[in-house]
């Protein structure tokens, strides 16, 4: 028994352990994204609009295949009625059956099946489309809030840094003091800039929360939920290495499914353009139909009744016909849908047109942003560098009493703002270096942009 309790005990352990490591899993940039295209509902709703246009397309094709039914129908009658089979009135009480196969195909209509097929599979592949670029919208907001998170990471860890730095100055001020190496009021200088900075990493803590909860709030996940993401050390080790914005657009407007959703909207436009003129076609069909019935006022010659099976061997018949339709007029209907499918297919190539100019926008902005942050990120590195020694230079001076509280204040306040500064210039640059990478076709991938060092 007691052996048993004890397997019971690190059984209820071990699950324990290993419930506890899978809520506190730790999510990673692609985790992120993968769990995003498997749960969010906008992705979801997008696929079922896939599916349902697919569906259309099928039933498009199946719409050329001949229709056939079967009919049958049972009737009895009392009074006085007509008698289907033998086409006389009576007044007796008549049973009848009715049966019959029936088949019709569409020889000819102005090719509008054909067409209609056409126009629901590029209707299919847009919508396909589609639901890609959503996808992609999503990862993007996605990778912009998970690189906003190592961001505001930094920030707390530059505004714990900044704090460490006064209580240290403070500690060492209260000292002087003590000796009378530093009037009292240089003290008090130092203690509220202590608690500004304080402040500030309150402020910087509230930013990083805020930030976790946007990505979690993408996700759809609960705030209550256990969430902590890989922090890479993500550094710029060299120069940008970017290809001419030609080339960038080139492949993305190959590649990108916005584009692609509008190419295809475009053939599925001039499609039903198509069948709108196959209105002005005569349209031919066919159709054929078995038909038999069943009375029982139909006898033999010597008055019986005729039996069931020998009444259909006789009372088969067989049709066959043409149909031919052909349009005069309908109150200009078929004029006005050409003239609306016209101009749709205007604003559909006009909408293609647009896609590419917005495109190729986005490609130059992000081009000319990737150039602009990594100067600014080149910049700022010197900027920290100077500031940093002219930090060390009048922390050196105020610990001597050679500088008042207030100038050194202001070199410290300069140094960790330029650090700030710093770091933004650095998320930005890698943001916009990865979205140029998403234009060429890369995935969402912190390690695979030359800029991380782990």
């Amino acid at each position: 028994m007691r052996k048993t309790n004890i397997l019971f005990m690190a059984i209820t352990g071990l699950l324990l352990i290993s419930v506890s490591a899978a809520a506190q899993k730790i999510w990673s940039l692609e985790d992120c994204i993968n769990y995003a295209f498997e749960n969010n509902i906008q992705i979801k709703q997008s696929q079922l609009n896939v599916e349902s246009s697919k569906a259309d397309y099928l039933q498009s094709k199946l719409n050329i295949l001949p229709s056939l039914n079967v009919s049958a129908n049972q009737n009895t009658s009392w009074g006085r009625s007509l008698d289907r089979s033998t086409y006389q009135y009576s007044n007796q009480k008549i049973g009848q059956f009715y049966g019959s196969v029936n088949s019709s195909i569409s020889l000819f209509s102005g090719f509008q099946k054909i067409n209609t097929v056409r126009q629901q599979e590029f209707a299919y592949l847009a919508q396909k489309y589609n639901s890609d670029n959503i996808r992609d919208n999503i990862a993007l907001n996605i990778a912009a809030a998970y690189l906003q998170i190592l961001y505001n990471i930094e920030q707390v860890k530059n505004a714990e840094r900044q704090l460490q730095t006064s209580e240290d100055q403070v500690n060492m001020t209260k000292k002087e003091v003590e000796v009378g190496t530093v009037a009292k009021g240089s003290l008090l200088d130092v203690e509220a800039q202590a608690a500004s900075d304080k402040v500030k990493l309150v402020s910087a803590q509230n930013q990083l929360m805020l930030a976790y909860l946007d990505l979690m709030q993408m996700l759809d996940l609960k705030a209550s939920t256990k969430f902590d993401i890989v922090k890479p050390d993500l550094q710029i080790t060299r120069k940008p290495s970017l290809l001419p914005v030609e080339n960038i657009y080139n492949k993305a407007v190959t590649i990108m499914p916005e584009i692609k959703y509008a190419e295809y909207y475009v053939k599925s436009a001039d499609r039903s353009l198509a069948i709108a003129k196959g209105s002005r076609s005569p349209s031919l069909s066919l159709s054929s139909s078995y038909g038999n019935n069943y009375s029982n006022q139909i006898t033999n010659q010597d008055g019986s009744l005729k039996p069931f099976w020998d009444q259909l061997k006789d009372n088969g018949s067989i049709n066959l016909g043409f149909s031919l339709s052909i349009p005069i007029f309908n109150g200009f209907q078929t004029e006005t849908a050409i003239k609306k499918s016209k101009i749709n297919l205007q604003n559909a190539q006009l909408n293609l047109v647009a896609q590419k100019n917005t495109l190729r926008k986005n490609i130059e902005q992000a081009y000319t942003d990737a150039l602009a942050s990594y100067q600014t990120y080149v910049a700022d590195m010197k900027s920290v560098a100077s500031l940093e020694e002219a930090f060390k230079y009048a922390q050196e001076k105020f610990n001597v009493g050679m500088l008042s509280a207030t100038d050194y204040n202001v070199s410290k306040n300069n140094y960790y703002n330029a650090l700030s500064t710093l770091t933004s210039a650095k998320y930005d640059y890698i943001f916009k270096t990865k979205i140029l990478d998403f234009y060429l076709g890369k995935s969402l991938d912190l390690n695979d942009m030359g800029v991380v060092k782990q």
